[in-house]
């Protein structure tokens, strides 16, 4: 492929046109095509690995407000992992756009390695032409969903969260949670928490701990909403975006 064609696919694929197409061709530039290690993807996948990791904890910091810090490190570590930027890079067509040396050309498979290094790579490139934002707007193109599905499936039970989410998305302000009694001598204690949001009070709910009895009342008040239900077994199900 002639590198004219190459930057010109490249650039459709990321939906994004280069001031200096140098950027974009040093980060299609595998090791194993150059004896210069300096004129390979490397710095760039150095780079643009830190760039995707700030923009996804960044949409995770202002996407979900009450998401604890370890919650959103389980998330961005999903998100970023080699596997998930592999997929992104193959579904985009940039393992079809990589330089690579003679002992890697015509293999049926590109290993995974490859595709993710190109991925982040192409990131920092973007990063280097235009600043943040270009960069920022090809992550989010995908990843975005890829973030949206990892909070709902193995990070569903931080129902605060949810609850977060679905207060800004319909402009409701942010929940408050009441604690409304105790019981129990101080080193058994339970609590009874209500929240409060968008001038309604949801149904309050009895746990060992605070933090446990805030988690219970948002899920009574996504239940209430319609966004909660059970899943065939028994599991807790949400709907983000309800049926009428």
């Amino acid at each position: 492929m002639e590198d004219t064609e190459r930057l010109e696919r490249a650039q459709e694929a990321l939906g994004y046109t280069f001031q200096n197409p140098e950027y974009l061709s040093q980060s299609l530039r595998h090791p194993s095509s150059t004896d210069q290690r300096l004129d390979s993807c490397e710095r760039m996948e150095f780079l643009g690995d830190a760039i995707l990791g700030m923009v996804v904890v960044d949409y995770l910091y202002r996407a979900f407000g009450s998401m604890e810090e370890g919650e959103m490190t389980k998330i961005k570590s999903a998100v970023v992992s080699r596997a998930s930027c592999a997929v992104v890079a193959a579904r985009v067509g940039l393992g079809e756009l990589v330089i690579l040396g003679k002992g890697m050309i015509g293999r049926r498979e590109l290993p995974q390695s490859v595709l993710a290094s190109v991925y982040e790579s192409v990131v920092g490139a973007l990063y280097l032409d235009g600043g943040l934002e270009p960069a920022r707007a090809f992550i989010l193109r995908d990843m975005e969903d890829r973030i949206r599905r990892a909070d709902r499936s193995g990070h569903q039970s931080n129902f605060k969260s949810v609850l977060q989410q679905v207060a800004v998305q319909r402009e409701l302000g942010v929940p408050m949670y009441h604690v409304l009694d105790e019981k129990g001598p101080d080193h058994a204690k339970c609590f009874e928490v209500c929240v409060e949001l968008g001038g309604d009070r949801f149904p309050s709910c009895w746990a060992a701990s605070k933090k446990q009895a805030e988690q219970d009342a948002a899920l009574e008040a996504l239940h209430d909403l319609g966004l909660a239900y059970r899943g065939e077994r028994d599991e807790v199900l949400i709907r983000l975006n309800p049926v009428e």
